[in-house]
């Protein structure tokens, strides 16, 4: 027994000493690591813009400082970038902007916005120059930007077209004898198809090939005025893979300059006038960043416009920089619409739906709020289903071209193993007082009467759904029904169809919500500050990671993604609205 209370002893003063030296690591950090501080700015610099762990447009904050000194969200968001670079086109400093080897997880639209930001930088007559070892098809989309274009002699260029992929399971369901049970409205809603067949519908192929090809046709526009190239031709490039190897990639324009790094940086000298055998001043897009934060002029006007993002998933709860909660959204909004200083409001959604009933509570907010001041939406890569939903009732709706929108339709899906029950020997019965009285059992056959009422509720939900929409774009329930059916339209479709109003990124939608209020010398103001508790971090500490970490290295990433996508089927609940697949493109 001794023996025993010794060892429990050990253990729990193991884990005090621990839990000490993590906090210990962090209470050093926070003391001489808010003494760093970040580059200096001198004379004639090059801005390197690594957007490395740049991934949303807002990289968040919250209410209780210690939460953001402690949070994993420290970085910068791409609204940070955007807006330091529209302020280095006036920085006498700045010269130019380097993008050397350039990683990003931005996604098409967000690229767009930067590509913006880029020419408008453009235009002040400093350079933009970029480098890099090899270029993927989306990363040469961003860099086709710049003045100069450098690849590595042994590296490699990929333009080929967009493709997506989608799994279907249909056949495995019937070999496991795992099935999911899906209702659905929507001859488009897709998302839940792979479960049904085991090849596409021709409804889903009609609206992926539509949306792949209107987003390429607005990559191709975009690197065809940069680069000087006719559309044709680029389509001719991508065809023949003419641009695979970096002599073909100059060869068909693609590229200027065949050079190693080193070669890269002395021509950055030589724009700056600087000697060879010198180097030229840098600052990261990160550090100067957060130099025009701290040294940023206070406006004299009290007007502020306020920029509410809302990216990730749709979930109840509080919602965080990638999951849209009610909690942080809804208060936001009522936060916003109480301020008297806040004129209008931005929307900056991000999301390709969830929880329906969630997206009706912030539609609710964004609908009460529009009765006191304007509202418009940004549309970033993604507003569709549930992220169009809470988008349809605002004054004025904003898209990039290559925006995924739409999607107004809904779905509902249950695990049913009682095959599996079956094959394994399993026998299920149930008692009950009423003839509904039982709750749906993923190990039983589904009740007729328990899909009929579902389905009603699920027709229900789309009919709400498309009377918001009919109501918020000031059209009839039976034009929305003809766009609606759960299809993805792009930016540029959702235009010529109603669904959005105008093409632009944030700072256009800042400017016409600034224009409805009739107020032109204002500030803006970021929302949401996030509600969270130590718990909330603690999980997200690397310890908290190590089996996410563990099984990413067994399996592998691809399979780890396959099966993340199968725990997210589980975790929905409820009836949603989602887009109808994921797509990533390369």
């Amino acid at each position: 027994m001794k023996f025993l209370s010794n060892v429990i002893a050990t253990v729990v003063g193991l884990f005090v000493f621990l839990m000490l030296f993590f906090f210990g690591i962090f209470f050093i950090a926070a003391i001489f690591g808010g003494e760093t501080e970040t580059e200096t700015l001198k004379n004639d610099s090059v801005i390197e813009l690594n957007l490395e762990h740049v991934k949303y447009d807002y990289a968040g904050k919250y209410k209780d400082p210690w939460m953001s000194f402690l949070s994993e969200e420290k970085n910068i968001g791409l609204s940070d970038v955007i807006n330091a670079i529209d302020v280095a086109s006036i920085d006498d400093n700045i010269k130019g902007i380097s993008i050397l080897n350039n990683n990003t997880e931005l996604g098409m639209a967000q690229s767009k916005d930067l590509r913006n930001a880029l020419e408008n930088f453009k235009k002040s007559g400093k350079f933009v120059m970029a480098y890099a070892n090899s270029y993927s098809q989306k990363e040469y989309y961003l860099n086709s930007v710049a003045n100069s274009i450098y690849l590595n002699p042994v590296g490699e260029l990929d333009f080929k077209g967009l493709s997506s992929e989608i799994m279907f399971f249909k056949d495995l369901q019937e070999k496991t004898g795992v099935k999911m049970e899906v209702l659905r409205h929507g001859k488009y809603k897709s998302a839940v198809e792979p479960f049904l067949e085991n090849k596409m519908s021709d409804a889903n192929r009609e609206q992926t090939t539509a949306l792949l090809q209107s987003i390429w046709n607005s990559v191709c526009a975009d690197i065809s005025k940069s680069r000087k190239i006719s559309v044709s031709q680029l389509n001719e490039i991508a065809n023949g893979l003419l641009a695979r190897t970096p002599e073909m990639a100059k060869k068909q324009k693609l590229i200027d300059h065949i050079a190693y790094e080193d070669v890269y940086h002395n021509d950055i000298k030589k724009a700056l006038k600087i000697s060879p055998d010198k180097d030229y001043n840098k600052i990261s897009i990160g550090d100067y960043t957060h130099k025009m934060t701290s040294t940023s002029i206070i406006s004299e006007t009290d007007d502020k416009i306020a920029i509410i993002f809302a990216q990730g998933e749709i979930q109840n709860g509080e919602g965080d920089v990638n999951t849209i909660g009610e909690g942080s959204i809804r208060r936001s909004l009522k936060e916003a619409r109480k301020d008297k200083k806040v004129k209008a409001i931005v929307l900056r959604i991000d999301s390709p739906g969830g929880n329906a009933l969630t997206s009706d509570l912030i539609w609710r907010e964004v609908e009460l709020t529009k009765k006191v001041k304007p509202i418009v939406v940004s549309m970033g890569n993604y507003a569709a289903s549930g992220g169009y939903y809470i988008a349809c009732n605002a004054n004025t709706i904003f898209a990039q071209k290559n925006t995924i929108t739409g999607s107004i339709g809904v779905f509902g899906i249950l695990p049913n193993f009682s095959q599996l029950s079956k094959k394994i020997g399993i026998n299920i019965e149930q008692v009950k007082t009423n003839d509904n009285a039982a709750r749906y059992s993923p190990f039983v056959p589904m009740d007729e009467n328990f899909k009929a009422v579902t389905l009603e509720s699920i027709e229900h939900i789309y009919k709400t759904f498309v009377s918001h929409v009919a109501q918020g774009r000031k059209m009839n329930f039976a034009a929305v029904d003809s766009i609606a059916q759960g299809r993805v339209w792009s930016g540029a479709e959702a235009l010529k169809i109603g669904l959005v109003d105008k093409i632009g990124g944030l700072n256009a939608a800042i400017v016409e919500a600034a224009r409805l209020s009739k107020t032109s010398n204002y500030t803006t103001q970021n929302y949401p500050e996030y509600e969270k508790d130590l718990d909330d971090v603690l999980a997200k500490l690397p310890f908290s990671n190590s089996k996410e970490n563990i099984i990413k290295e067994e399996i592998g990433f691809e399979n780890y993604q396959l099966l993340q996508q199968l725990k997210k089927f589980q975790s929905r609940k409820g009836v949603q609205a989602m887009m109808p697949f994921e797509i990533s493109i390369y």
